[in-house]
């Protein structure tokens, strides 16, 4: 994947306008950036070529996914990065600065539990920090026609991860989607899973 020089120089912008730049700099962690790009190659091998897509990701965070979205081959109309942290909204939009001038890009502090969607594609990268109830309620809310990815780890140590699952046929069964692609991501100190799919 090759990143426009111009996204990278306004992700040093968005490290260096943060009140907490270490917090902001975690976003750029080798495990973080080869978990999204992990997700973007999966992704890229099931989407439609030339058709763009209206994505939504939940857990947003700093919206690095969105810019190496952009940045992938994967055809993108626009992206909204969705977290329930407002401290994100600011720094996602400057991660993502040439987009959102485009007027292809939006970062919003949103509940997912209560998010109402327009979307080809809704991305939830959280889903080991929320409940296995509130996760029930936002899959209910996505459109029956969307292709959805969600991830989750097995890193338990983290008292924010308050629903990891023990593999990925723990996350199959918790997620209640019709999988088309599962996979596993070992990282040093945990591993990933993701799943690609469609509701039941």
């Amino acid at each position: 994947m090759k990143v426009d020089i111009q996204d990278v120089l306004f992700w040093m912008d968005a490290i260096r306008n943060s009140k907490d730049q270490y917090r902001t700099l975690e976003s750029f962690w080798k495990g973080q950036v080869n978990s999204k790009i992990w997700l973007i190659d999966n992704l890229s091998k099931i989407v439609m070529p030339n058709i763009s897509n209206k994505v939504v990701i939940h857990g947003g965070w700093n919206g690095v996914l969105a810019s190496l979205l952009f940045n992938s081959t994967i055809q993108i109309n626009h992206i909204t990065s969705a977290d329930i942290d407002p401290v994100c909204e600011k720094i996602a939009t400057t991660v993502n600065k040439r987009q959102e001038i485009e007027g292809r890009f939006a970062a919003i502090t949103a509940d997912m539990t209560t998010y109402k969607y327009d979307a080809d594609i809704v991305i939830n990268t959280s889903c080991e920090h929320i409940t296995n109830g509130a996760y029930l309620r936002w899959l209910d809310l996505v459109p029956k026609s969307a292709l959805i990815v969600v991830q989750s780890n097995n890193y338990s140590e983290l008292e924010e991860h308050i629903n990891c699952a023990l593999d990925i046929d723990d996350f199959i069964k918790q997620s209640k989607l019709k999988v088309i692609h599962s996979s596993t991501l070992n990282l040093p100190k945990y591993d990933r899973y993701m799943l690609i799919g469609y509701k039941q």
